[in-house]
């Protein structure tokens, strides 16, 4: 069963981004090992905050 989707409580920053070909299909195909595959913009959102997230080496 799919989580329901949360969505924001208020409007944020439109941000466009360009990928080159290589960078949008490894970006779809870690949208694909998602359970929930999600659309590419929350993919950016989620993938933005697991490196936000992450220790700087």
């Amino acid at each position: 069963m799919k989580a329901s989707k949360k969505r924001a409580t208020e409007t944020g920053d439109l941000i466009g981004v360009r990928l080159q070909a290589n960078m949008a299909k490894q970006l779809d195909d870690w949208r694909r090992k998602q359970d929930d595959l999600p659309g590419r913009p929350e993919a950016i959102r989620r993938l933005i905050e697991l490196g936000l997230k992450s220790k700087a080496k």
